[in-house]
């Protein structure tokens, strides 16, 4: 059997990279303790308050999270208030329902560590009847396929489970303050050329009312938003010029399509653990 020798990590290790956590927030008061206890050990949540009247605030802080308060309504000026806040190498989005674990966030941070990917997305997979319903899955699929006729990238979910780095992300200067923010980041990180790559997730039923794809209406309103990225993202011509693809380690950007890492059950050596209102 051949001996494998591996080179010393020297006196000078690689640094562990900081990691913040946003979460944006509209009235989840319910959800919050479940979603906290399950931010991995080192990494700082940041919980963007949008206007909630449940004491979602209150309750974030009580449970150690630092809490961002953005009186502008919409999931995309929640996302990115976070965003500009955020001091660590790596910026993490999860949604703050309980729908998703943020500790599956592990291998993403792994992998952008790594210099192996730019951008890694959560592809959720329902965990139980009734997680994810027809309308926002139709919606879903229809933007995705927009997605891949303006880009070349065939991804299979837009979902708000994601990972890139910091100074990289407020490079791409996303300007939608809507439900079209997640969409735009993708956009925009496709034609700098990132590497983008997926993981599977387990996707549970939301805790309390969902604030876009609850009614047929709030999912029709979602798909317009992301239909008006693609169509303004077009108009404008963007390019590598708007954002540099970012300079690391692994193989050259994908240019057309994204890696697709199979399901956590399936990825030796990865141990992540295992509304009220309105919002735009």
């Amino acid at each position: 059997m051949k001996a494998v020798t591996t080179a010393s990590a020297g006196p000078n290790p690689p640094r562990t990279p900081s990691v913040d956590v946003v979460l944006p927030c509209l009235d989840e008061a319910e959800a919050l303790p479940w979603v906290l206890e399950r931010i991995p050990p080192g990494w700082r949540a940041l919980v963007v308050d949008n206007g909630s009247t449940d004491g979602s605030a209150e309750v974030a802080r009580a449970l150690g999270a630092r809490v961002v308060r953005e009186e502008r309504r919409g999931f995309g000026a929640a996302c990115h208030a976070g965003l500009t806040v955020a001091t660590a190498d790596i910026v993490c989005f999860c949604d703050c329902d309980a729908t998703l674990d943020p500790g599956d966030l592990v291998p993403f941070v792994r992998r952008i560590a790594a210099g192996e990917s730019d951008l890694v997305l959560g592809r959720r997979r329902p965990a139980a009847r009734g997680a994810w319903p027809l309308r926002a899955r139709a919606g879903n699929l229809a933007v995705t396929r927009l997605l891949h006729r303006r880009t070349g990238l065939r991804l299979h979910d837009l979902g708000p489970l994601r990972a890139a780095r910091r100074e990289h992300l407020l490079a791409l200067g996303l300007t939608d303050r809507r439900s079209g923010y997640p969409l735009q980041m993708v956009v925009r990180a496709a034609d700098a050329g990132w590497r983008i790559a997926e993981y599977d997730v387990p996707y549970r039923p939301r805790t309390g009312a969902s604030k876009v794809t609850g009614t047929w209406r709030g999912t029709w309103q979602a798909v317009r938003d992301m239909s008006r990225v693609l169509a303004d993202g077009e108009r404008a011509g963007e390019s590598l010029t708007r954002a540099p693809a970012p300079v690391s380690a692994g193989r050259p950007g994908l240019g057309g399509g994204a890696d697709t890492a199979p399901a956590p059950t399936h990825r030796p050596g990865l141990d992540a653990p295992a509304r009220k209102g309105t919002r735009p």
